[in-house]
Protein backbone atom coordinates (compact mmCIF):
# COMPACT_ATOMS: atom_id res chain seq x y z
CA UNK A 1 0.00 0.00 0.00
CA UNK A 2 1.24 3.59 -0.85
CA UNK A 3 1.32 6.11 2.42
CA UNK A 4 -0.91 8.97 1.78
CA UNK A 5 2.51 11.03 2.39
CA UNK A 6 3.93 9.52 -0.77
CA UNK A 7 0.70 9.64 -3.01
CA UNK A 8 0.54 13.64 -1.69
CA UNK A 9 4.59 14.40 -2.62
CA UNK A 10 4.25 12.70 -6.34
CA UNK A 11 0.67 13.92 -6.80
CA UNK A 12 2.73 17.63 -6.10
CA UNK A 13 4.63 17.10 -9.19
CA UNK A 14 1.63 17.70 -11.63
CA UNK A 15 1.71 21.41 -10.52
CA UNK A 16 5.06 21.41 -12.64
CA UNK A 17 3.40 18.80 -15.46
CA UNK A 18 0.52 20.83 -15.46
CA UNK A 19 1.60 23.84 -15.57
CA UNK A 20 4.36 23.68 -17.93
CA UNK A 21 1.79 22.11 -20.82
CA UNK A 22 -0.67 24.71 -19.51
CA UNK A 23 1.06 28.28 -20.06
CA UNK A 24 2.78 27.76 -23.36
CA UNK A 25 -0.22 25.99 -24.88
CA UNK A 26 -2.57 28.49 -24.18
CA UNK A 27 -0.06 31.99 -24.49
CA UNK A 28 2.92 31.03 -26.82
CA UNK A 29 1.29 31.10 -30.40
CA UNK A 30 -0.59 33.90 -29.23
CA UNK A 31 2.39 35.46 -27.33
CA UNK A 32 4.78 35.17 -30.54
CA UNK A 33 1.65 36.21 -33.02
CA UNK A 34 -0.16 38.81 -31.24
CA UNK A 35 2.83 40.21 -29.31
CA UNK A 36 6.26 39.84 -31.30
CA UNK A 37 4.83 40.30 -34.73
CA UNK A 38 5.88 36.51 -35.55
CA UNK A 39 3.69 35.57 -38.50
CA UNK A 40 1.43 32.38 -37.63
CA UNK A 41 3.37 29.70 -39.40
CA UNK A 42 6.48 30.83 -38.04
CA UNK A 43 4.84 31.28 -34.62
CA UNK A 44 3.95 27.64 -35.21
CA UNK A 45 7.43 26.62 -36.13
CA UNK A 46 8.55 27.88 -32.72
CA UNK A 47 6.23 25.87 -30.66
CA UNK A 48 6.69 23.36 -32.36
CA UNK A 49 9.90 21.90 -33.04
CA UNK A 50 11.56 22.33 -29.19
CA UNK A 51 9.05 19.52 -28.75
CA UNK A 52 10.14 18.05 -31.55
CA UNK A 53 13.01 17.60 -29.95
CA UNK A 54 11.45 14.97 -27.47
CA UNK A 55 11.16 12.64 -29.63
CA UNK A 56 14.87 11.70 -28.90
CA UNK A 57 15.59 13.19 -25.77
CA UNK A 58 12.94 11.60 -24.18
CA UNK A 59 13.55 7.83 -24.99
CA UNK A 60 17.38 8.77 -23.61
CA UNK A 61 16.30 9.99 -20.69
CA UNK A 62 13.78 6.79 -20.11
CA UNK A 63 17.40 4.89 -21.36
CA UNK A 64 19.05 6.62 -18.37
CA UNK A 65 16.50 6.55 -16.08
CA UNK A 66 16.20 2.77 -16.21
CA UNK A 67 20.08 2.02 -15.56
CA UNK A 68 20.49 4.54 -13.00
CA UNK A 69 18.76 2.63 -9.92
CA UNK A 70 16.76 5.43 -8.13
CA UNK A 71 14.75 8.08 -10.45
CA UNK A 72 14.42 10.58 -8.25
CA UNK A 73 17.88 12.60 -8.65
CA UNK A 74 16.78 12.65 -12.61
CA UNK A 75 13.41 14.70 -10.82
CA UNK A 76 16.25 17.36 -9.44
CA UNK A 77 18.19 17.52 -11.81
CA UNK A 78 15.11 18.47 -13.76
CA UNK A 79 14.20 21.22 -10.79
CA UNK A 80 17.26 23.14 -11.26
CA UNK A 81 17.59 23.81 -14.93
CA UNK A 82 13.57 23.94 -16.25
CA UNK A 83 12.60 27.44 -13.97
CA UNK A 84 14.90 29.75 -15.09
CA UNK A 85 14.66 28.59 -18.74
CA UNK A 86 11.24 29.00 -18.70
CA UNK A 87 11.24 32.07 -17.54
CA UNK A 88 13.93 33.92 -20.02
CA UNK A 89 11.52 32.02 -23.01
CA UNK A 90 8.97 34.99 -21.97
CA UNK A 91 11.67 37.81 -21.64
CA UNK A 92 12.22 38.29 -24.97
CA UNK A 93 14.12 41.86 -25.64
CA UNK A 94 12.47 44.72 -27.61
CA UNK A 95 12.37 42.21 -30.63
CA UNK A 96 10.15 41.22 -33.47
CA UNK A 97 9.47 39.10 -36.24
CA UNK A 98 12.00 36.46 -36.75
CA UNK A 99 14.77 37.88 -34.48
CA UNK A 100 12.28 37.27 -31.67
CA UNK A 101 10.82 33.97 -32.88
CA UNK A 102 14.62 32.92 -32.55
CA UNK A 103 14.99 34.10 -28.86
CA UNK A 104 11.96 32.84 -27.78
CA UNK A 105 12.41 29.01 -29.84
CA UNK A 106 15.70 28.73 -28.32
CA UNK A 107 14.91 29.14 -24.49
CA UNK A 108 11.49 27.23 -25.34
CA UNK A 109 13.75 24.50 -26.70
CA UNK A 110 16.24 24.64 -23.27
CA UNK A 111 13.25 24.41 -21.41
CA UNK A 112 11.70 21.48 -22.89
CA UNK A 113 15.25 19.50 -22.65
CA UNK A 114 15.38 20.54 -18.68
CA UNK A 115 11.21 19.30 -18.65
CA UNK A 116 12.21 15.64 -20.28
CA UNK A 117 14.55 14.87 -17.26
CA UNK A 118 11.80 15.81 -14.82
CA UNK A 119 9.13 14.35 -16.81
CA UNK A 120 10.29 10.82 -18.33
CA UNK A 121 11.11 9.45 -14.86
CA UNK A 122 7.96 10.99 -12.97
CA UNK A 123 5.82 9.06 -15.52
CA UNK A 124 7.63 6.21 -14.48
CA UNK A 125 7.60 5.68 -10.94
CA UNK A 126 3.80 4.95 -10.22
CA UNK A 127 4.33 1.21 -11.97
CA UNK A 128 7.34 0.66 -9.70
CA UNK A 129 5.01 2.01 -6.45
CA UNK A 130 2.13 -1.02 -6.68
CA UNK A 131 1.58 -4.12 -8.81
CA UNK A 132 -2.45 -3.50 -8.00
CA UNK A 133 -4.84 -2.78 -10.96
CA UNK A 134 -6.98 -0.71 -8.91
CA UNK A 135 -4.54 0.81 -6.75
CA UNK A 136 -3.28 2.46 -9.80
CA UNK A 137 -5.94 4.35 -10.23
CA UNK A 138 -6.53 5.64 -6.60
CA UNK A 139 -2.33 6.95 -7.05
CA UNK A 140 -3.53 8.40 -10.12
CA UNK A 141 -6.30 10.16 -8.46
CA UNK A 142 -4.38 12.09 -6.42
CA UNK A 143 -1.94 13.07 -9.24
CA UNK A 144 -4.94 14.15 -11.29
CA UNK A 145 -6.41 16.56 -8.46
CA UNK A 146 -3.14 18.17 -8.17
CA UNK A 147 -2.76 18.25 -11.93
CA UNK A 148 -6.34 19.79 -12.35
CA UNK A 149 -5.35 22.61 -9.33
CA UNK A 150 -2.44 23.20 -11.41
CA UNK A 151 -3.90 23.87 -14.63
CA UNK A 152 -7.05 25.47 -13.46
CA UNK A 153 -4.44 27.93 -11.28
CA UNK A 154 -1.91 28.38 -14.28
CA UNK A 155 -4.67 28.87 -16.95
CA UNK A 156 -6.50 31.22 -14.43
CA UNK A 157 -3.28 33.19 -13.51
CA UNK A 158 -1.03 33.55 -16.10
CA UNK A 159 -3.86 35.11 -18.96
CA UNK A 160 -4.06 37.83 -16.15
CA UNK A 161 -0.16 37.87 -15.28
CA UNK A 162 0.48 38.59 -18.79
CA UNK A 163 -2.55 40.83 -19.94
CA UNK A 164 -1.49 43.34 -16.78
CA UNK A 165 2.13 43.01 -15.30
CA UNK A 166 3.31 41.77 -18.60
CA UNK A 167 4.52 37.94 -20.00
CA UNK A 168 8.11 38.67 -17.90
CA UNK A 169 6.58 38.61 -15.10
CA UNK A 170 4.40 36.37 -15.64
CA UNK A 171 7.27 33.89 -16.79
CA UNK A 172 9.22 34.23 -13.06
CA UNK A 173 6.13 33.88 -11.14
CA UNK A 174 5.51 30.54 -13.20
CA UNK A 175 8.72 29.69 -12.96
CA UNK A 176 9.23 29.89 -9.03
CA UNK A 177 5.52 27.88 -8.76
CA UNK A 178 7.63 24.96 -11.12
CA UNK A 179 10.19 25.06 -8.89
CA UNK A 180 8.14 24.37 -5.85
CA UNK A 181 6.62 21.72 -7.45
CA UNK A 182 9.72 19.77 -8.52
CA UNK A 183 11.57 20.11 -5.12
CA UNK A 184 8.31 19.48 -3.87
CA UNK A 185 8.05 15.85 -5.53
CA UNK A 186 11.58 15.58 -4.69
CA UNK A 187 11.41 15.21 -1.35
CA UNK A 188 8.02 14.12 -0.90
CA UNK A 189 8.57 10.58 -2.56
CA UNK A 190 12.17 9.83 -0.97
CA UNK A 191 9.94 7.08 1.06
CA UNK A 192 8.07 5.78 -1.90
CA UNK A 193 7.82 1.54 -2.15
CA UNK A 194 9.37 0.07 -5.46
CA UNK A 195 7.96 -2.85 -6.44
CA UNK A 196 10.31 -3.45 -9.28
CA UNK A 197 12.38 -1.55 -11.22
CA UNK A 198 12.77 -1.16 -15.01
CA UNK A 199 15.58 -2.98 -16.90
CA UNK A 200 17.82 -0.76 -19.58
CA UNK A 201 17.56 -1.40 -22.66
CA UNK A 202 20.68 -1.25 -24.89
CA UNK A 203 19.42 1.37 -27.28
CA UNK A 204 17.13 3.58 -28.57
CA UNK A 205 16.67 1.68 -31.36
CA UNK A 206 16.03 -1.40 -29.08
CA UNK A 207 13.55 0.63 -27.84
CA UNK A 208 11.56 1.41 -30.46
CA UNK A 209 11.14 -1.87 -31.31
CA UNK A 210 10.12 -2.87 -27.29
CA UNK A 211 7.23 -1.02 -28.73
CA UNK A 212 6.84 -2.00 -31.44
CA UNK A 213 6.21 -5.48 -30.31
CA UNK A 214 3.46 -4.39 -27.74
CA UNK A 215 0.15 -4.10 -29.17
CA UNK A 216 -1.73 -2.80 -26.25
CA UNK A 217 0.80 -0.37 -25.85
CA UNK A 218 0.32 0.79 -29.88
CA UNK A 219 -2.91 1.20 -29.32
CA UNK A 220 -2.91 3.30 -26.53
CA UNK A 221 -0.22 5.06 -27.92
CA UNK A 222 -2.18 5.94 -31.31
CA UNK A 223 -5.88 6.70 -29.14
CA UNK A 224 -4.63 9.38 -26.65
CA UNK A 225 -1.94 11.30 -29.31
CA UNK A 226 -5.53 12.00 -31.28
CA UNK A 227 -6.78 13.19 -28.30
CA UNK A 228 -3.89 15.22 -27.21
CA UNK A 229 -3.88 16.70 -30.57
CA UNK A 230 -7.11 17.68 -29.97
CA UNK A 231 -6.02 19.04 -26.50
CA UNK A 232 -3.62 20.98 -27.30
CA UNK A 233 -5.45 22.57 -30.42
CA UNK A 234 -8.07 23.61 -28.26
CA UNK A 235 -5.67 24.94 -25.86
CA UNK A 236 -4.16 26.92 -28.17
CA UNK A 237 -6.97 28.18 -29.96
CA UNK A 238 -8.67 29.35 -26.49
CA UNK A 239 -7.02 33.10 -26.79
CA UNK A 240 -8.24 33.30 -30.16
CA UNK A 241 -11.96 31.94 -29.52
CA UNK A 242 -12.31 34.53 -26.85
CA UNK A 243 -10.34 37.63 -28.80
CA UNK A 244 -12.25 36.97 -31.98
CA UNK A 245 -15.39 34.96 -31.89
CA UNK A 246 -16.46 35.14 -28.34
CA UNK A 247 -15.35 39.02 -28.60
CA UNK A 248 -13.84 39.40 -24.90
CA UNK A 249 -10.08 38.64 -24.82
CA UNK A 250 -10.46 38.29 -21.34
CA UNK A 251 -12.88 35.36 -21.73
CA UNK A 252 -9.74 33.41 -22.12
CA UNK A 253 -9.56 32.81 -18.54
CA UNK A 254 -13.07 31.79 -18.02
CA UNK A 255 -13.27 29.39 -21.36
CA UNK A 256 -10.35 27.87 -19.67
CA UNK A 257 -11.51 27.77 -16.23
CA UNK A 258 -14.91 25.99 -18.22
CA UNK A 259 -12.20 23.31 -19.96
CA UNK A 260 -10.14 22.10 -16.31
CA UNK A 261 -12.32 22.86 -13.52
CA UNK A 262 -14.29 19.92 -14.17
CA UNK A 263 -10.97 17.68 -13.48
CA UNK A 264 -11.06 18.83 -9.53
CA UNK A 265 -14.90 17.78 -9.64
CA UNK A 266 -15.51 14.60 -11.77
CA UNK A 267 -12.39 12.54 -10.47
CA UNK A 268 -14.43 10.39 -8.07
CA UNK A 269 -16.59 10.12 -10.54
CA UNK A 270 -14.29 8.74 -13.00
CA UNK A 271 -12.48 6.69 -11.10
CA UNK A 272 -16.51 4.89 -10.17
CA UNK A 273 -16.77 4.96 -13.88
CA UNK A 274 -13.83 3.45 -14.34
CA UNK A 275 -14.91 0.35 -12.32
CA UNK A 276 -18.16 0.25 -13.17
CA UNK A 277 -17.78 0.15 -17.08
CA UNK A 278 -13.47 -0.89 -17.15
CA UNK A 279 -11.27 1.76 -18.30
CA UNK A 280 -11.97 1.35 -22.08
CA UNK A 281 -15.76 1.87 -21.52
CA UNK A 282 -14.95 4.99 -19.41
CA UNK A 283 -12.47 5.98 -21.73
CA UNK A 284 -15.00 5.92 -24.55
CA UNK A 285 -17.73 8.11 -22.59
CA UNK A 286 -15.29 10.86 -21.71
CA UNK A 287 -13.99 11.16 -25.42
CA UNK A 288 -17.53 11.25 -26.59
CA UNK A 289 -18.28 13.92 -24.53
CA UNK A 290 -14.86 15.98 -25.61
CA UNK A 291 -16.31 15.33 -29.07
CA UNK A 292 -20.11 16.57 -28.65
CA UNK A 293 -18.64 19.91 -27.16
CA UNK A 294 -16.24 20.70 -29.58
CA UNK A 295 -18.38 20.12 -32.51
CA UNK A 296 -21.28 22.09 -31.06
CA UNK A 297 -18.63 24.84 -29.84
CA UNK A 298 -18.88 26.11 -33.57
CA UNK A 299 -22.53 27.69 -33.56
CA UNK A 300 -21.03 29.85 -30.72
CA UNK A 301 -21.50 33.00 -33.14
CA UNK A 302 -25.01 32.59 -33.28
CA UNK A 303 -25.69 31.24 -29.83
CA UNK A 304 -23.06 33.54 -28.15
CA UNK A 305 -20.76 33.27 -25.50
CA UNK A 306 -22.94 31.96 -22.31
CA UNK A 307 -23.45 28.70 -24.97
CA UNK A 308 -19.99 28.89 -25.99
CA UNK A 309 -19.01 28.53 -21.91
CA UNK A 310 -21.55 25.74 -21.71
CA UNK A 311 -19.72 23.81 -24.60
CA UNK A 312 -16.53 23.94 -23.23
CA UNK A 313 -17.87 22.69 -19.94
CA UNK A 314 -19.19 19.55 -21.62
CA UNK A 315 -15.30 19.29 -22.92
CA UNK A 316 -13.85 19.70 -19.98
CA UNK A 317 -15.93 16.89 -17.95
CA UNK A 318 -14.73 14.70 -20.89
CA UNK A 319 -11.28 15.63 -20.61
CA UNK A 320 -11.20 14.74 -17.28
CA UNK A 321 -11.64 11.32 -17.62
CA UNK A 322 -9.14 11.35 -20.66
CA UNK A 323 -6.81 12.64 -18.55
CA UNK A 324 -7.07 10.26 -15.89
CA UNK A 325 -7.46 7.03 -17.69
CA UNK A 326 -4.34 7.75 -20.14
CA UNK A 327 -2.37 7.20 -17.06
CA UNK A 328 -3.92 5.05 -15.51
CA UNK A 329 -4.04 2.47 -18.42
CA UNK A 330 -0.55 3.34 -19.28
CA UNK A 331 0.41 1.68 -16.10
CA UNK A 332 -2.02 -0.99 -16.64
CA UNK A 333 0.23 -1.63 -19.76
CA UNK A 334 3.15 -1.22 -18.26
CA UNK A 335 2.47 -3.97 -15.66
CA UNK A 336 1.00 -6.51 -18.20
CA UNK A 337 4.27 -6.43 -19.87
CA UNK A 338 6.00 -7.28 -16.79
CA UNK A 339 3.39 -9.91 -15.80
CA UNK A 340 3.74 -11.64 -19.93
CA UNK A 341 7.39 -10.48 -20.07
CA UNK A 342 9.16 -11.19 -16.59
CA UNK A 343 11.26 -8.09 -17.24
CA UNK A 344 10.66 -4.04 -15.67
CA UNK A 345 10.52 -1.75 -18.66
CA UNK A 346 8.55 1.37 -17.42
CA UNK A 347 11.19 3.51 -18.79
CA UNK A 348 11.47 2.41 -22.19
CA UNK A 349 7.08 3.03 -22.47
CA UNK A 350 7.08 6.11 -20.47
CA UNK A 351 9.87 7.54 -22.40
CA UNK A 352 8.61 7.15 -25.40
CA UNK A 353 4.54 8.06 -24.21
CA UNK A 354 5.97 11.37 -23.10
CA UNK A 355 7.93 11.97 -26.27
CA UNK A 356 5.01 11.38 -28.46
CA UNK A 357 2.25 12.71 -26.58
CA UNK A 358 4.83 16.03 -25.80
CA UNK A 359 4.98 16.40 -29.78
CA UNK A 360 2.01 15.97 -30.97
CA UNK A 361 0.18 17.99 -27.85
CA UNK A 362 2.47 21.04 -29.14
CA UNK A 363 1.30 19.74 -32.79
CA UNK A 364 -1.74 20.91 -32.04
CA UNK A 365 -0.51 24.81 -31.97
CA UNK A 366 1.54 23.99 -34.92
CA UNK A 367 -1.77 22.72 -36.85
CA UNK A 368 -3.69 25.53 -35.22
CA UNK A 369 -1.23 28.11 -36.85
CA UNK A 370 -1.19 26.60 -40.20
CA UNK A 371 -4.84 26.84 -40.35
CA UNK A 372 -5.00 30.86 -39.06
CA UNK A 373 -1.96 31.37 -42.48
CA UNK A 374 -4.64 30.03 -44.55
CA UNK A 375 -7.03 32.29 -43.40
CA UNK A 376 -5.04 34.71 -43.90
CA UNK A 377 -4.64 35.81 -40.02
CA UNK A 378 -2.16 38.93 -39.81
CA UNK A 379 -0.28 39.66 -36.99
CA UNK A 380 0.68 42.04 -34.98
CA UNK A 381 1.96 43.89 -31.60
CA UNK A 382 0.03 46.16 -29.05
CA UNK A 383 1.04 48.97 -30.27
CA UNK A 384 -0.15 48.47 -33.91
CA UNK A 385 -2.89 46.61 -33.62
CA UNK A 386 -5.11 45.15 -36.97
CA UNK A 387 -8.24 44.58 -37.82
CA UNK A 388 -8.87 41.16 -39.05
CA UNK A 389 -10.54 39.57 -42.05
CA UNK A 390 -13.26 37.57 -41.95
CA UNK A 391 -11.75 34.66 -43.69
CA UNK A 392 -9.08 34.70 -40.58
CA UNK A 393 -11.53 34.81 -37.85
CA UNK A 394 -13.71 32.28 -39.93
CA UNK A 395 -10.04 29.65 -39.38
CA UNK A 396 -10.43 30.59 -35.64
CA UNK A 397 -13.52 29.03 -35.55
CA UNK A 398 -13.15 25.70 -37.37
CA UNK A 399 -9.62 25.27 -36.05
CA UNK A 400 -10.60 25.48 -32.45
CA UNK A 401 -13.81 23.78 -32.90
CA UNK A 402 -14.13 21.38 -36.01
CA UNK A 403 -10.59 20.25 -36.17
CA UNK A 404 -10.42 18.84 -32.19
CA UNK A 405 -13.90 17.11 -32.90
CA UNK A 406 -12.45 15.32 -35.59
CA UNK A 407 -9.43 14.35 -34.05
CA UNK A 408 -11.62 12.84 -31.13
CA UNK A 409 -13.47 10.64 -33.24
CA UNK A 410 -10.22 9.10 -34.45
CA UNK A 411 -9.12 8.86 -31.00
CA UNK A 412 -12.62 6.92 -30.28
CA UNK A 413 -12.61 4.54 -33.23
CA UNK A 414 -8.84 3.35 -31.45
CA UNK A 415 -10.46 3.24 -28.45
CA UNK A 416 -12.75 0.59 -29.48
CA UNK A 417 -9.75 -1.57 -30.79
CA UNK A 418 -7.90 -1.53 -27.33
CA UNK A 419 -8.28 -4.70 -25.30
CA UNK A 420 -6.40 -4.83 -21.95
CA UNK A 421 -9.02 -5.34 -19.17
CA UNK A 422 -9.36 -5.93 -15.34
CA UNK A 423 -10.00 -9.42 -16.21
CA UNK A 424 -6.67 -10.05 -18.37
CA UNK A 425 -4.50 -8.46 -15.86
CA UNK A 426 -6.73 -10.31 -13.04
CA UNK A 427 -5.36 -13.26 -15.10
CA UNK A 428 -1.61 -12.68 -15.18
CA UNK A 429 -1.08 -11.31 -11.66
Amino acid sequence: MVPRSVRIGYGIGSFCTGTFSTVPGLLLLFYLTNHLAVPAWLAGVVVFAPKAWDMLINPFVGQLSDRGGSRRPWLLAGALALPPAFALTFAAPELRGVPAALYVGAFFFLAATAYAFFEVPYKAMPAEMTDDYHERSSLLQWRMIFLGMAILLSGAVAPVLAGGPGYHVMGVVVGVVLLAAMLGTYAGTARAPVVGHSEAEPSLARQLAVARTNKHFLTLLGLSCAQMLAAGTMLAAAPYLATYVVGDPEATTTLFASLVGPILLTMPLWVWLARRLDKKGAMLLSSALFLAGAAALVLTPALGAVYAHLCVLVVGVGYAGIQLLQFSMMADVIAHDNATTGRRRAGVFTGLWTACETVVFALGALVLSWVLGWGGFIESDPATPVRQPDSAILAVQLGGTLLPAACVAVALALTLRYRLTAAQMAARS
